[in-house]
């Protein structure tokens, strides 16, 4: 994940801004309506949530976020769990997660 302290022009004012983690609002590539955009570092995760209050972020708005948040060589997923281990604390929100000290299975190129 990039430091997050680069990512200031986003920051939500009075959150605290950590390279550990924050809370932030970037303007959609779609509609320029902000999405909320929620990073950590914990865990040995690096993780970013994305939401939008009227609708679940598009894959062009993921693929933003994506972009900012992580570096271009960083592969970062979107997981589907079972329902038995859903959890659902906003209803227009996703993840992306990335482990930070393992290399993360990667299909072959003629599949992506």
């Amino acid at each position: 994940m990039r430091p997050l302290t680069l990512l200031q022009r986003y920051a939500i004012p009075g959150i605290l801004l950590s390279d550990g983690g924050g809370a932030f609002f970037v303007p959609s590539p779609v509609d320029d309506i902000p999405l909320k955009v929620v990073a950590s570092t914990g865990m040995r995760w690096d993780h970013v949530s994305i939401s939008r209050e009227d609708r679940v972020p598009s894959w062009e708005e993921m693929e933003h976020v994506k972009r900012l948040f992580f570096r271009d060589t960083e592969w970062a997923i979107e997981y589907h769990v079972p329902p038995n281990d859903h959890i659902n604390i906003h209803p227009h929100c996703l993840h992306l997660w990335r482990p930070q000290k393992q290399r993360l299975p990667i299909p072959p190129a003629i599949l992506v």
